[in-house]
């Protein structure tokens, strides 16, 4: 494959794929993706925020962060905030837009092996990325791992729709218009056609919350956003653990 030809990852998800299609898209990502959600991606980027409920002093790892955006949300509250990601890429442009932030660092990191001491984070959270996992429940269990007994974990994730006719709605515009859309941006369109096969793919609401009990969250919970084009996961580390 050239430098030029576009990455086109696959259900596999062998990370380098992901990692390669995702450093190709890096410099339009965040644009292109406002366009996609129509301008949804904010409102969905401030409740995340929302729900991680940072504070100043607090550690928290954005984990799967891409080009920052939704670790700069988190570190404006003066936390001291960690953007990983897999893509040298995404990360490389998250420091040219963010890297003037002083509680804000970046570092390259797999989910499945995380470069970070147990119980270190007073949060984590991830959006969108969990589904580019090849391996998401061994990210969940690494994301229990390296949060503090009592910490948070947000999980901002694209899903299910509930109802059978917006589903329907939400299918159609994944599949047909999405890719064309992202084509005549000048963007890698063969990477969207791989997010409309990781949607569909990816488990529900009440099973991705299943994976998270599993790995030994506790008080798991998730709300529908956007009629459920997204969920909000939530979950804490037992205080004993």
């Amino acid at each position: 494959m050239t430098p030029t030809e576009p990455n086109r990852a696959d259900l596999g998800k062998d990370p380098s794929r992901v990692s390669g299609m995702f450093d190709q898209v890096a410099a339009g990502y965040d644009r292109t993706n406002t366009v996609m959600t129509v301008g949804n991606d904010a409102l969905w980027r401030a409740a995340t925020t929302r729900a991680v409920a940072p504070k100043p002093g607090e550690r928290i790892l954005d984990l799967g962060a891409g080009t920052g955006s939704s670790s700069a949300s988190l570190a404006r509250s003066g936390a001291q905030v960690v953007a990983a990601d897999f893509s040298p890429g995404m990360l490389a442009e998250g420091r040219r837009r963010h890297g003037s932030m002083r509680n804000l660092s970046f570092v390259e990191a797999d989910a499945t092996a995380l470069p970070f001491a147990d119980a270190e984070f007073d949060a984590v959270t991830m959006s969108y990325s969990l589904r580019n996992v090849h391996d998401p429940k061994k990210a969940l269990r690494e994301l229990f791992r390296v949060t503090k007994p009592g910490g948070r974990l947000v999980i901002n994730e694209f899903s299910t729709p509930p109802g059978a006719l917006f589903r329907g709605a939400y299918r159609f515009y994944n599949s047909q218009v999405l890719p064309r859309v992202a084509r005549v941006a000048g963007t890698n369109g063969d990477a969207y056609d791989y997010l409309n096969e990781s949607i569909r793919e990816w488990p529900d609401q009440k099973r991705l919350s299943a994976w998270i009990r599993e790995a030994g969250w506790t008080d798991v919970a998730y709300r529908n956003l956007s009629f459920g084009i997204v969920a909000l996961h939530r979950a804490r580390k037992p205080e004993t653990a």
